[in-house]
C-alpha cells in the first residue's frame, strides 16, 4: 500500500488506470461474494483518495463512486455500511475545484432507502439505519456549500430526505418518547447508537444551511409526512419537529416556516377538528419562537387566516349542531367539543401571538380584531356572518372578543388615548351595549386592561365596601395633560356607556362587579376635579334609575345598582379624602347596614338574600343625597354647581347599531329627586304628556333654552373637535362669504356716465384694484 501511494503520488497522471483496476477487481470480488478482497479493495480506494490531492483525481473519483455505489446496491448489510463509510470518508474531502457534471442522485436514493431499513434484526436494523443517516449528511455537506450546484435542494431529492429523517425521529420517539425527549436521549452516550439523535442532528444541520430560495422545499416535506402518518392528532411529535425548524433556521426566514403553516391550514379546512387543532398546536409553538424575533410581513397575514379559520369553526359546531336535531345523532355532540378545543387553540394563539407583538403593532392588531366584529343589523365588516344567524354571530363576537382579550392582556401604553384611540374606542364601547351579558363583560373586561396601567385590577376584584382604602397600596400618578384631554373628548361616552350597561335587565352579579371595577379604575387613573364630579353625577343618575325603576328592572337588579352605588362612593371619598364627603357616605353605609342591607354588596350579591317588596322613595336617609354631597364637597374647594344638572347619557349612532331593539327609552325624561324638592310634586310627576302641554312649555321657555343649547353645543364643538374640521368649516364660510360680497358688489354698483375716483375693494381673499368708485344703493355695504 505504500509502494502503491507512493506511486500514485509521484505519477498522479496514472491515478484513473489504478482506480479502474482497483474498480474492475472489487466488482468481480463482489459478484463472487470474496468479501475480503472487497474490504482489501476498498481500503486501497480510501487510501488513495485521501492522499492524493491533484486535478487528475476527477477520474478517480468516478471509479471510486462507481464503487461504492456497487456496495450499496449489494443486499449484504456489512457492504453497505462499508460503502456508506467510505462515502463520508469522501464527502468530507474539500476539492479544490468543484465537478458540475457529477450528480448524487443515485445516491439520495439509496442512503434514504437504507434509512427505511425493515430487517429482522434489530441491531442489524438499527446499524443499516444509522449508515443511511450519515449516508444523507454527507450528500448534504458535500453539495450544500456548492452555490452552483444546488440540485439537493430540488423538490425530487428533499421529498426523500426529510421524511427519511423525520422517519428516524419519530420511531424512536414511539418507542421511548415517555423516557426523554428526542433531542436528549437518554439511552446510551454514542450518538452512533441512537438513529433518533443522528436523524436530528442531520436534520437541523440540513435546516441551518437552508437559504431563502429554498427554505419552502425543505419544510414541505414534513406536512406531507406528518399527513401521510397522521401525526397532527396527537401532535406531540409534530410540534417538537416544528420547534426543531424554528430553532434551526436562520431568524429572518421565520416568517417563511409560518406562511407554510398557514397555507398547509388552509389545505387541511375540512379535515376532522382534531387535525386543525393540531396545527393551530403547532402554528403558535412557531409563533411563540419567532415572535421573539423577526416575523416579517406575516401578522396580518397570521391573523386573518386565524380569525378566517375561526369563523369556518363556528360555521361547523352550528352546522353539526343542526344535523343533530334533524337526526337525533348524539355522536355530533362529540364533533361539536371538538370544534370548541379548535376555537380554544385559535384564541390561544391569538392571543399569544399579539401579547408578544412590540406596542405599536398590537395596538394595529387591536384595531384590526375589533374590525372584524361583527355587529347585528350591518354588514360593513370583512368577517362574514350573515350566513350563520343570531347564535352564530354572537358565538363569533364571543371568540373575537376573547381573543382582543388576551392581545391587550399586558398592554401598556403611555396614554390612554394611544390605548384607546376613537376608532378602536367607538366599535368596542358599542358592543357593550349589545343585548348579552357575556358580551358585555368580555368588552369591560378588555376596557380594563387598557385603562389599568398600574396594575389595580387585581386589587379591586369583588364588590364590596372597603373599609380602609389605603390598604390596598394603590399604585397612581399624577394625570397627564394627554389623559385631561382624553376624558374630556370621551369621557361622557365612557360614562354612558357605564350608565347603559347598569340598566340591562340580564345583569348578573359579575356584570355589576366589572362595572364598579370600570367606576373605580376611571377615579384611579383619570380622575382630576372635574372628572370627579361627572363620576359622581353618574353615580347619582345611576341610584335614580333604582329608585324610580322607569325600565321596570327586576328587584336583583335595582338593588344591586344600589350596592354598586353604595361600594364605588366609599371608594371615591375615601381616594379624594374630603372628610365631610367620607363622612356623609359612611353614615348611609351605616344606616342601610341596620334598615336596608340588601342596598349593600355584601348581602344582595349572597347565595339566599330576602329582596324587599318595593322601594320607599321617601326614606332619604338610605341614599346619596346630592345636596349634601355639593356641601360636602364645595367646603373643600371643588366646583360643585354641575353637581345640580342630572346627568344624562349621550348615545351615538354606533350605540344605536349595536342594538336590536330601540335605544329610544334611554332617552326618557329624568326625574329630578335631588333634595330639596317637593317629594309628593316628584310622586304626582307622571301626568300624561299631550301637544298642548308640550305647546305651552315651548312657548314659555322655548326659544331661551333653544339659545342656551346653541350656545352649549358651539362651546361643546371648539372644545372637542378636531382642529382640522373645525378649520375647513371655517374656510368654507370664509369662501361662501366671498362668493356673496362678490355677487352683492356686481349687484349694488351702478354705472353712471362718468366715475367720480377710483377705490381698492377687498372682499374675502379677492383683492380688487382701481374699481370706478359709482353711486351705491346700499351705503352701509361700504362700511362693511
Amino acid at each position: 500500500m505504500e509502494k502503491l501511494t507512493f506511486y500514485a503520488v509521484s505519477a498522479p497522471e496514472k491515478l484513473d488506470r489504478i482506480g479502474a483496476y482497483l474498480a474492475e477487481r472489487l466488482s468481480r470480488d463482489v459478484v463472487r461474494h470474496r468479501y475480503g478482497y472487497v474490504f482489501i479493495a476498498m481500503e486501497a480506494l480510501d487510501q488513495l483518495l485521501m492522499a492524493c490531492h491533484s486535478q487528475s483525481i476527477k477520474p478517480f473519483v468516478e471509479s471510486f463512486l462507481h464503487m461504492v455505489a456497487k456496495l450499496l446496491e449489494s443486499g449484504e448489510p456489512k457492504l453497505q455500511v462499508l460503502g456508506t463509510n467510505s462515502f463520508v470518508k469522501f464527502a468530507n474531502i474539500e476539492e479544490d475545484t468543484p465537478s458540475y457534471h457529477r450528480r448524487y442522485d443515485f445516491f439520495v436514493s439509496r442512503f434514504s432507502a437504507m434509512c427505511h431499513s425493515c430487517h429482522d434484526d434489530q441491531e442489524i436494523r438499527d446499524e443499516i439505519r444509522i449508515a443511511g443517516i450519515r449516508g444523507i449528511q454527507g450528500v448534504v455537506r458535500k453539495t450544500v456549500n456548492d452555490e452552483l450546484r444546488a440540485t439537493i435542494w430540488e423538490p425530487q431529492h428533499m421529498d426523500k430526505i426529510v421524511p427519511s429523517l423525520l422517519y428516524n425521529m419519530q420511531k424512536i420517539e414511539d418507542a421511548d418518547s415517555r423516557i426523554g425527549p428526542p433531542s436528549s436521549p437518554t439511552g446510551g452516550g454514542d450518538k452512533e447508537e441512537n438513529p433518533a439523535a443522528l436523524a436530528e442532528n442531520c436534520f437541523r444541520e440540513l435546516l441551518g444551511r437552508a437559504t431563502y430560495g429554498n427554505m419552502n422545499n425543505a419544510v414541505r416535506p414534513v406536512f406531507a409526512h406528518l399527513d401521510h402518518h397522521r401525526l397532527w392528532d396527537g401532535n406531540e411529535f409534530a410540534v417538537s419537529c416544528f420547534k426543531i425548524i424554528m430553532y434551526s433556521i436562520q431568524a429572518q426566514y421565520s416568517h417563511h416556516v409560518i406562511q407554510e403553516i398557514l397555507r398547509h391550514l388552509d389545505a387541511c379546512k375540512r379535515d376532522s377538528p382534531r387535525v386543525r387543532a393540531g396545527i393551530i398546536q403547532v402554528l403558535l409553538e412557531a409563533v411563540a419562537i419567532a415572535a421573539k424575533g423577526s416575523i416579517g410581513p406575516t401578522v396580518l397575514e397570521v391573523f386573518n387566516t386565524l380569525l378566517k379559520h375561526l369563523r369556518l369553526s363556528v360555521d361547523f359546531e352550528l352546522g353539526d349542531r343542526r344535523s343533530s336535531m334533524d337526526s337525533a345523532n348524539h355522536s355530533t355532540s362529540t364533533k361539536e367539543s371538538d370544534e370548541k378545543i379548535v376555537q380554544n387553540a385559535i384564541i390561544q394563539t391569538i392571543g399569544f401571538f399579539g401579547s408578544n407583538l412590540p406596542d405599536y403593532q398590537r395596538s394595529e392588531i387591536m384595531m384590526f380584531v375589533m374590525g372584524k366584529v361583527p355587529v347585528f343589523g350591518t354588514t360593513s365588516h370583512t368577517l362574514d356572518s350573515s350566513q350563520l344567524g343570531d347564535l352564530g354571530t354572537r358565538r363569533i363576537q364571543i371568540m373575537l372578543l376573547r381573543s382582543l382579550l388576551m392581545v391587550t392582556s399586558g398592554y401598556n401604553a403611555k396614554t390612554i388615548a394611544a390605548a384607546l384611540p376613537a376608532p378602536f374606542l367607538d366599535p368596542l364601547l358599542s358592543q357593550s351595549l349589545m343585548e348579552d351579558s357575556e358580551l358585555r363583560q368580555l368588552v369591560l373586561e378588555v376596557l380594563h386592561n387598557l385603562i389599568d396601567r398600574h396594575d389595580n385590577r387585581a386589587k379591586l376584584r369583588g364588590i364590596r365596601i372597603i373599609p380602609d382604602v389605603s390598604d390596598l397600596k394603590i399604585k397612581r400618578d399624577k394625570i397627564s395633560r394627554q389623559d385631561v384631554s382624553f376624558m374630556k373628548k370621551h369621557g361622557q361616552q365612557l360614562y354612558g356607556h357605564i350608565y347603559q350597561g347598569c340598566k340591562e335587565e340580564d345583569n348578573v352579579q359579575k356584570n355589576f362587579e366589572l362595572l364598579y371595577t370600570s367606576l373605580a379604575l376611571l377615579t384611579i387613573e383619570l380622575a382630576n376635579e372635574e372628572v370627579v364630579i361627572d363620576l359622581i353625577r353618574v353615580a347619582v343618575a345611576l341610584q335614580d334609575i333604582a329608585i324610580l325603576n322607569e325600565d321596570n328592572l327586576p328587584m336583583f337588579n335595582r338593588c344591586s345598582i344600589m350596592a354598586l352605588v353604595a361600594a364605588y362612593l366609599n371608594f371615591l371619598s375615601q381616594m379624594i379624602a374630603v372628610p365631610a364627603f367620607c363622612q356623609h357616605v359612611s353614615k348611609v353605609i351605616e344606616i342601610r347596614t341596620l334598615e336596608a342591607p340588601y342596598f349593600l354588596p355584601e348581602t344582595i350579591f349572597r347565595d339566599k338574600c330576602s329582596l324587599p317588596k318595593s322601594f320607599e322613595r321617601d326614606e332619604k336617609n338610605l341614599f346619596f343625597l346630592t345636596q349634601k354631597i355639593a356641601e360636602s364637597l364645595g367646603g373643600s374647594g371643588y366646583s360643585v354647581e354641575r353637581l345640580s344638572v342630572p346627568y344624562v347619557p349621550q348615545v351615538t349612532d354606533e350605540d344605536r347599531l349595536s342594538r336590536r331593539k330601540s335605544i329610544v327609552d334611554t332617552l326618557s325624561l329624568q326625574v329630578d329627586i335631588l333634595p330639596g324638592n317637593n317629594a309628593e310634586g316628584q310622586v304626582n310627576n307622571t301626568e300624561e304628556i299631550t301637544f298642548e302641554a308640550l305647546k305651552k312649555a315651548i312657548d314659555n321657555t322655548g326659544l331661551e333654552e333653544q339659545e342656551k343649547e346653541k350656545r352649549r353645543l358651539v362651546i361643546e364643538k371648539f372644545q372637542k373637535a378636531p382642529f382640522e374640521e373645525i378649520a375647513a368649516q371655517c374656510e368654507t364660510k370664509a369662501n361662501l362669504l366671498h362668493d356673496r360680497l362678490t355677487q352683492i358688489l356686481e349687484l349694488t354698483i351702478r354705472p353712471p356716465p362718468s366715475p367720480s375716483g377710483t377705490m381698492t375693494i377687498t372682499a374675502g381673499h379677492a383683492h380688487y384694484q382701481s374699481v370706478p368708485v359709482y353711486e351705491m344703493k346700499f351705503p352701509d355695504l361700504c362700511v362693511y
